[in-house]
């Protein structure tokens, strides 16, 4: 009798961009061995050739290669790069996977990356990660901090591959015998209990749209071309040239749509990514410039949709001087004078035609489905859309509807860094969902060499100064900085590392720790924010003390805001690196702290975004607490009664209260709020307005957000006038007001895009579009017309757009200075707008206005939330994650995490997205036995404290308490997060912040 087999506890990812990175580390930390699978030489995805970032301008490789370098070093994350799935089999819990593993024709374990094989390879070929605008050899690394760390030969062009006896060049060289031109591909196969396909997408070919010139003009670039161009690590070193003839370019265009919303060549999605990304590049461009740079932008709505990217639209127009042309391009064609510029035909709103010379054009290209993936996706059999995209099962966020396979990215349409790394863990979270019984069978435990006992020991400190490519290089003199840190006292070692980051200097840095017997370590180059703890692994490793580190910020502080000023910058790196070593020197072990863990989760907040993060919880088999300050779930969802693609939403909700209720692992309180809280990760105890203590390890902050009850356009004053959530609720129960309507007007952001409300709230575009389909449903006869600033309906929602224009909804547009006026009518109201064509005000009789109100935060609650957990709000009193990009879920108080709508707007399925997002985070602390924590703490000389009780009152964290028998401060070491404030405020100097005490900070000053 056959049984069926057991669950397998790993994972395999498919994709090793910033998604399939995300994933990964996800699972690995949360107990699940992990396949990471990619078909380049090297992990990373598109990000490594992006320059920054939006919308903070972060350097993207900066904030990547503690990634890259995380997963190379993770013990149960192992990745197979060039390589290729070839068929998935099996069932939920335990699939069988064909990978063939091409030949690399070097071997990534022997090779030192050292670079002497491409120095004598003689064999030049465009190279693809700088988009053909510079040549690589035959034998190369993918890019400066790839990993793995090792070079990769290309057979198509290797001269010994071909014929084997004409060459061999590299073989002489390679003092680590790491080269083998007869390797073969090999065929592998894997046992994984899931899979998460996040295979990133491909670049619009823009060379099919003849009349933008791309491919005829040399001057006409693509939007990945010019991240190259301005990138520090591109052809160029990040000056801006003209690659046709170096000509410093004068005036440059990014033309929008390109491959997007555009049906004759069956693309008609939006890219969701352009319009922000072409902001950052003009942005960027000008930085870059040492002159006046002209830069436009041509559009045609500008889909700044999500979390502050309206503020970067704002700044980028007012403050950074680039121009928006709201047109239509017609073509692109070489200018008659002889300059090489391209010029511009375009259409104005008024169907003027226009023209206007650059001399660079960047054409905004939309995205693509890898065509190798969606050939993969048919032999599985996952549900495709129209676009060959992925079609994720209905409100689940990243599910498909194969059972046990799961999507993240821009696979299941495009979207931007930080809904795909949410997406990724979400995914992380969906999988291990389904193979809790199996956590920890197949991980291994990492071993670190015993600490080396430096105490009585003379200072020996090694100081790395970084380069990062010319970010901070161009600026910087770094030889010249490192020369001096030679000079200065207890320095034994000193180096410049063009990537200090990368997986090759982090081996650099142990051997010379080996060598020259450092015990202190100094790294001069960008944000510890970023980069410190990464460092700090590399310092155990070699078996040092974490806490043997400093780091000096050479890059935010010298090269980025003196980029003009060379010598004073380098002048004052110096001063960086010279207090960083006065401060070493006195730098002490220090002992982390080993907590117990409690394994139970709180989750705050019932509306979908919390009820879904918390039967995620469950499922992986966590115990979990449901807070809802309502005496009901479901939150803002039961006001909603259709979902964006039709979904019956009071089933959904319905079904998912049930589910909760019926949870054996689910307490659910309601009418209850948080009142008070102490601890910290892995031992947190709440109090509820009930009296009742819940003790938990982590906590998710899901507390939802409001429909902005508007002040403007009649609202309250007269019937006809209500808000889309009240419009739906007359369209559901067919109401007469809407079915016998005449009339209907919807009024775009409403309380959004505002001085008191500077965003934009992401859903109301595609949420009148629905409706007016809806009231053309329910009255076929109506007249529909959709006021508006820009339509943003991002992604797949744009063929909503489309099929709404195709049954007659008219849309007009107003400008923000001449918004539409609402007056009360004989039968409803008349509302007059100015046409954005004809430029003459247009009256229509409504019977109903629909008022596009803007989500808001709950100021109330999550106020006191943030208080409670020490966590940041942003302005608009939403809250604010750690880092934008790469950690959107997490805040900075380690053990709390958000999600939903608590976090911005954002649409029912990217909710429930988020929400197991947070799960995934979660579940990394919740794995754990124990916590460790990282020891700085504040520490008392109980011989001078008074006793006053000072430090007690400014503790954030509620760590510093008087022993009322002592007379004395106490320090809870578990609960300190050697912020600093008690040293601050004690007048008789008796208590200290160790890694930061009064004497390594005059230490510093002294230095000077």
């Amino acid at each position: 009798m056959s049984t069926k087999p057991d669950k397998v506890g790993a994972v395999l990812v498919l994709g090793a961009g910033i998604a399939g990175i995300q994933a990964s580390l996800d699972l690995a930390e949360s107990g699940y061995y992990v396949y990471l699978v990619d078909k380049t030489p090297a992990i990373g995805g598109t990000m490594p050739m992006l320059d920054k970032t939006f919308p903070t301008n972060d350097c993207s490789m900066c904030i990547l290669s503690p990634k890259l370098v995380d997963c190379g070093r993770h013990l149960n994350v192992n990745t197979i790069t060039n390589a290729e799935v070839l068929d998935i089999q099996g069932d939920p819990g335990n699939f069988k996977v064909t990978i063939n593993k091409k030949a690399r024709f070097v071997d990534p374990d022997k090779c030192t990356g050292c670079g002497s094989c491409a120095e004598e390879c003689p064999v030049k070929v465009p190279d693809d990660f700088n988009q053909g605008l510079s040549p690589r050899k035959a034998i190369y690394k993918l890019y400066a901090q790839a990993y793995p760390n090792a070079y990769a030969i290309d057979p198509t062009k290797c001269l010994k591959i071909k014929k084997p006896k004409a060459c061999g060049k590299c073989l002489k060289v390679c003092q680590a015998e790491a080269i083998n031109h007869e390797m073969q591909d090999e065929t592998v196969q894997i046992d994984v209990g899931s899979v998460i396909l996040c295979p990133g997408f491909e670049k619009f070919d823009a060379g099919q749209l003849a009349y933008y010139g791309y491919g005829k003009h040399p001057n006409v670039l693509t939007s990945l071309e010019f991240e190259r161009i301005l990138s520090a690590s591109g052809p160029f070193g990040g000056h801006i040239q003209r690659p046709s003839d170096a000509k410093e370019p004068q005036k440059i265009a990014w033309i929008q749509c390109v491959g997007s919303r555009n049906c004759r060549i069956e693309n008609g999605y939006c890219s969701s990514v352009c319009c922000m990304y072409a902001i950052k590049e003009a942005v960027i461009a000008k930085e870059h410039s040492h002159y006046p740079l002209d830069t436009a932008i041509f559009f045609m709505d500008m889909r700044t949709y999500g979390k502050d990217f309206e503020k970067y639209y704002d700044r980028a127009k007012l403050e950074n001087g680039v121009r928006f042309i709201r047109s239509r391009v017609y073509d692109i064609t070489e200018a008659d004078d002889g300059s090489g510029n391209c010029r511009i035909r375009y259409s104005n709103e008024d169907g003027t035609i226009s023209y206007e010379d650059f001399d660079l054009v960047v054409l905004s290209l939309g995205l693509e489905p890898n065509p190798e993936i969606v050939e993969l996706a048919g032999k599985l059999g996952l549900d495709l859309n129209k676009f060959n995209f992925c079609e994720p099962a209905a409100l689940t966020g990243v599910g498909t509807n194969k059972p046990g396979i799961y999507v993240a990215g821009a696979f299941s349409g495009p979207r931007d860094i930080p809904e795909t790394v949410m997406q990724a863990s979400a995914a992380a979270a969906a999988s291990a969902a389904n193979l809790a019984s199996v956590r920890g069978s197949l991980t291994k435990v990492k071993e670190y060499p015993a600490e080396k006992d430096v105490a009585g020991e003379i200072v020996r400190a090694g100081v790395f100064i970084c380069h990062c490519g010319i970010n901070i290089g161009s600026v910087v003199n770094v030889p010249e900085v490192v020369a001096y840190a030679k000079t200065l006292p207890g320095v034994a070692f000193a180096d410049e590392k063009m990537y200090a980051c990368s997986q090759d200097t982090s081996a650099q840095i142990k051997e010379a720790i080996e060598q020259y017997g450092l015990n202190r370590i100094i790294v001069a180059s960008c944000s510890p924010r970023t980069h410190e703890p990464m460092f700090q692994e590399t310092l155990r490793e070699a078996g040092l003390n974490a806490n043997l580190f400093e780091m000096a910020n050479i890059r935010d502080q010298c090269s980025w805001v003196h980029m003009h000023e060379p010598e004073k910058a380098t002048a004052k790196a110096k001063d960086l690196v010279k207090m960083a070593v006065y401060k070493a020197a006195l730098l002490e072990p220090i002992a982390s702290v080993s907590l117990d863990m409690n394994h139970d989760a709180l989750v705050i907040g019932g509306g979908v975004a919390g009820m879904t993060a918390a039967t995620n919880l469950s499922q992986q088999g966590y115990q979990v607490c449901l807070v809802e300050k309502t005496t009901a779930l479901g939150g803002i969802t039961n006001s909603l009664r259709f979902g964006m693609r039709g979904e019956d939403l009071p089933q959904f909700v319905g079904e998912l209260i049930d589910q909760v209720n019926n949870d054996a692992n689910i307490k659910v309180y309601t009418g209850v709020e948080i009142t008070d809280v102490h601890g910290f990760v892995g031992n947190f105890e709440s109090t509820l307005s009930n009296g009742e203590v819940i003790k938990h390890g982590v906590t998710i902050i899901a507390t939802g957000a409001e429909e902005y009850k508007p002040t403007e356009y009649l609202y309250g004053q007269n019937d006809s006038v209500m808000t889309l959530l009240e419009l739906e609720g007359l369209m559901a129960v067919k109401d007469s007001k809407v079915t016998g309507a005449k009339n209907v007007v919807f009024i775009q952001c409403v309380g959004s895009r505002d001085a008191e409300r500077p965003y934009c709230s992401r859903i109301c575009c595609t949420k009148s579009v629905k409706q007016a389909l809806k009231v053309k449903e329910l009255n076929p006869d109506a007249n529909v017309f959709i006021l508006y600033r820009d339509i943003r309906t991002y992604g797949f929602y744009e063929e909503m757009y489309r099929e709404a224009r195709n049954k007659g909804v008219i849309f007009i547009r107003y400008a923000v200075e001449n918004k539409p006026v609402v007056e009360a009518g004989a039968n409803g109201a008349k509302v007059t707008v100015t046409d954005h064509v004809l430029g003459v005000p247009v009256e229509i009789d409504a019977d109903v206005v629909g008022l596009a109100a803007a989500i808001v935060a709950d100021r109330d609650t999550n106020g006191k939330l943030s208080q409670f957990y020490k966590v940041p709000l942003n302005q608009e009193g939403f809250f604010l994650e750690a880092h934008m990009k790469l950690r959107p879920v997490d805040f900075g108080t380690d053990g709390v995490f958000m999600c939903g709508l608590s976090h911005g707007p954002k649409n029912l399925e990217e909710n429930i997205a988020q929400a197991k997002a947070a799960v995934g985070r979660a579940c990394t602390v919740l794995a754990k036995q124990s916590i460790s924590v990282e020891g700085k703490s504040a520490f008392v000389n109980e011989k001078k404290c008074a006793g006053c009780g000072d430090c007690e009152a400014v503790c954030p964290a509620k760590a510093v308490q008087v022993d009322e028998t002592k007379k004395v401060a106490v320090v809870n070491e578990a609960l300190c997060k050697g912020c600093g404030a008690c040293a601050s405020t004690c007048r008789c100097g008796a208590i200290n912040v160790k890694g930061c005490t009064n004497q390594q900070i005059m230490a510093m000053i002294n230095a000077l």
